[in-house]
């Protein structure tokens, strides 16, 4: 059974998605957190239980980071990408809060040959876990702010929160 649940953020509207689960807590998954306006964001289907209860951990952890209260998710996932997607999810998990890493630098961490970088960027991009695995945290080797699915703006605003960018005087 698929659940879903629609939150207001800082970022905007985040729709989580959970996935069955006897494993997890509540019983319920993690599959997918997007935001409005996303590239490839998840879109609720004919079927997917309005399930509010579903979420209640996720939507606190949610919170606490927001609040600046929390650096690390601790939560269950439930995503479908190939074997190298999930590997590439995982190595994004050890990005630490505050900091940043680059596109270079974390294919070199995983073996990936430099000529599958592109592959690398793909696999970031279709991270279906925005915020909470933390591909905010993957940039450029010039620093620059490169895609980012829910866009560069949101990046910048991640990146700006956790301490890892000064914010911008206007």
């Amino acid at each position: 059974m698929t659940v879903h649940l629609t939150i207001e953020s800082p970022l905007g509207d985040l729709l989580l998605v959970g996935e069955e689960s006897h494993p997890a807590g509540g019983g319920f998954a993690l599959a997918s957190v997007s935001m409005t306006g996303q590239k490839n964001a998840a879109i609720v289907q004919p079927g997917w239980e309005y399930a509010p209860g579903a979420f209640a951990d996720v939507v606190r952890q949610l919170g606490e980071y927001f609040d600046g209260g929390r650096e690390q998710f601790e939560l269950v996932y439930s995503t479908r990408g190939t074997a190298f997607q999930e590997r590439v999810w995982a190595a994004l998990d050890g990005i630490p809060y505050g900091t940043t890493t680059t596109y270079g630098r974390l294919a070199e961490g995983l073996g990936v040959p430099r000529g599958e970088v592109r592959a690398l960027g793909a696999a970031i991009g279709a991270n279906p876990l925005l915020v909470v695995r933390p591909c905010h945290r993957v940039i450029g080797a010039d620093g620059g702010m490169r895609g980012y699915a829910g866009g560069v703006e949101r990046k910048h605003h991640l990146l700006t929160h956790e301490g890892a960018l000064q914010p911008q005087l206007l």
